[in-house]
């Protein structure tokens, strides 16, 4: 029972060296993280300001810029049917599955992406990019 006790205490201690290992790389990923989004944000902010003083306010942000990555792997999917896609067909574009697991995943982008009207439905599962005003 002896011998037991002293493998399972090794085995305890190097799980927490494993884990204070782990928590060490997880501190250095976290302050890189934050050090490359401060200089993410003070480059959008020089880019906004410089278009704002030169006049072109219009092009300050592209919209696929702001999205985070899975949102702009999604436009540029959308953005190549100009018809409009169902989300199943989005779905085996994305090498996901079809399951409703990921179908309802990609539905609740889909419509958040609606509600910030960066793609429209134009039917009921239908999602296609927002057509340009034809009134100017």
């Amino acid at each position: 029972m002896r011998e037991f006790l002293e493998r399972l205490a090794e085995r305890e201690a190097a799980a927490q060296a494993e884990a204070d290992r782990l928590r060490e790389q997880i501190t250095e990923l976290s302050e890189r993280l934050s050090t490359a989004e401060q200089v993410l944000s003070r480059l959008r902010v020089t880019r906004e300001t410089i278009l704002e003083m030169t006049g072109d306010l219009a092009e300050v942000t592209p919209v696929a810029a702001s999205l985070a990555p899975a949102y702009r792997q999604i436009l540029a999917i959308v953005e190549q049917a100009p018809d409009g896609l169902r989300v199943k067909d989005i779905c085996r574009m994305l090498n996901t599955g079809v399951e409703p697991k990921y179908t309802e995943s990609l539905r609740a982008k889909l419509k958040r992406m609606v509600a910030r009207g960066i793609v429209v439905e134009p039917e009921p599962g239908l999602f296609a990019l927002p057509q340009p005003s034809s009134h100017e």
